[in-house]
């Protein structure tokens, strides 16, 4: 083939659309698109206010709707509809999901928002419908809301570019330790244990007093995550997870015993994260029907109004620390929490130590505060603007209301004000717009 004809073959399939590429490298390229979506704009938490971006459009929406914490509460299927229709194109079943999560006690250490209804249950049991829920912010997530009006982030347009959407929350409370996260995205994990409020602040304080602080000190102040249905943890590998990033954490429940009709019996009082507590007692009835725990006469559910109360009836003159190492091993009264602390900074996914989230944090809030005071600082010299012009008129007050009865229009007025008293624009309309009352000795001083 000529070269002349190669042109006119190329231009031929330029203008029908065809484009000539290899197609292992258009797989490729495809794929990476679609994994770096997910993982950017699904699966994975941002550094900075610990939100993904469903969860964070969820509290928007419902901070736009002006459902305060000391707001009545509406139905969730108005706010669904409102995250589906403004910010998030994807199910409805999806968006619930999140929203159901954020005001579950025993999933998030500090619920981000307030739920009215079923809301599910620690035995795994679904939420109610969304027409029949009712939900609002918590207070919580108002403070990670706090001075979001004053030009402290940056904002992008939604799916349709009707409205502006934030890309982050100013964050005053670091909610990637308080209230973790998990998610998988293509190729990564995250999934980062919950923490005390008071342990993440001292820690915070520590790192602000002596920004060379190592990573042991921050150890001692954080001391280990803090799991919303309680028990115990193994303090072995905490070490690892907070200098590395990454360790497997043994979670158990926490027991006692009570002594009923001359035997002891064991009392689970709390379980660990995640585990399903009807699912628990089935396994602990099944392994007595299997003859794997001989000494167990009956198992009863007692738990009632969010206390968890499991008894384990023994038979007598068993050994409740036997049968109790038997119920570790057999069930997830033990279990591990493989944590991987994988979250965006600047967009791009990143493995950190417990310092480096404290850093990220710290330098995010420095730079939220910096606008913040920017923000606040303009507006009081805008005011101060207007009170200097308001100031001249009252000084004036005989001239400028003559002025204003001998002009034609408010334009003119306007002008003539600016030329008589050489006061700008907007000191001129806030004269023209200034009430009776102001006129009073008391609203002059």
């Amino acid at each position: 083939m000529t070269e002349e004809k190669k042109e006119e073959k190329d231009e031929e399939e330029g203008q029908k659309g065809i484009i000539d590429a290899e197609i292992t490298t258009e797989m490729r390229k495809a794929y990476i698109d679609y994994a770096m979506s997910v993982i950017v704009a699904r699966a994975l938490p941002s550094v900075e206010d610990g939100l993904k971006p469903v969860h964070r459009r969820i509290l928007y929406a419902m901070s736009q709707l002006g459902l305060d914490h000391s707001k009545p509460t509406k139905k969730s299927a108005r706010v669904v509809g409102d995250v589906l229709g403004k910010y998030h194109p994807h199910g409805d079943l999806s968006v619930y999901d999140a929203l159901v999560r954020m005001a579950q006690d025993f999933s998030l250490r500090y619920p981000l928002i307030d739920g009215q209804g079923n809301f599910g249950s620690v035995d795994a049991d679904p939420a109610a419908a969304m027409r029949y829920t009712e939900c609002r912010l918590s207070e919580i997530s108002e403070e990670l809301l706090q001075d979001l009006e004053k030009d402290t982030v940056d904002w992008a347009p939604n799916f349709d570019n009707s409205l502006k959407e934030p890309l982050l929350f100013p964050a005053k409370l670091p909610n990637l330790l308080l209230n973790g996260s998990s998610g998988i995205a293509v190729g990564m994990t995250t999934n980062i244990p919950p923490h005390n409020l008071e342990n993440v602040c001292d820690s915070i304080i520590a790192l602000i007093n002596n920004p060379k602080v190592e990573i042991d000190k921050l150890i001692e102040t954080i001391q280990g995550p803090d799991f919303p249905t309680g028990g115990s943890i193994s303090a072995d590998e905490i070490p690892n997870l907070y200098k590395n990033g990454r360790a497997s954490i043994v979670m158990r429940g926490r027991t006692t015993t009570e002594e009923e009709k001359g035997r002891e019996n064991i009392i689970i009082t709390e379980i660990p994260y995640q585990v399903n507590k009807a699912t628990l007692v089935e396994a602990i009835a099944k392994l007595c029907q299997e003859k794997k725990l001989m000494d167990v006469s009956d198992i009863r559910d007692e738990s009632a109004k969010g206390k968890i109360r499991i008894v384990v009836e023994l038979k007598k003159g068993a050994n409740p620390k036997f049968t109790l190492n038997n119920l570790y091993h057999h069930t997830a009264l033990q279990t591990k929490f493989d944590a991987i602390m994988l979250a965006l900074v600047n967009g791009e996914p990143k493995i950190l130590n417990i310092k480096e989230i404290l850093e990220c944090y710290l330098e995010y809030r420095k730079t939220i505060v910096k606008k913040r005071t920017k923000f606040d600082l303009a507006e009081a010299e805008a005011r101060k603007h207007i009170v200097e012009g308001l100031l001249i008129a009252l000084k004036n007050l005989d001239e400028v209301v003559s002025l204003i009865k001998k002009s034609a229009n408010t334009t003119a007025a306007s002008e003539n004000l600016q030329t008589k008293f050489k006061l700008s624009q907007k000191q001129a309309q806030a004269i023209l717009e200034m009430r009776l009352s102001a006129l009073t000795a008391l609203e002059q001083d």
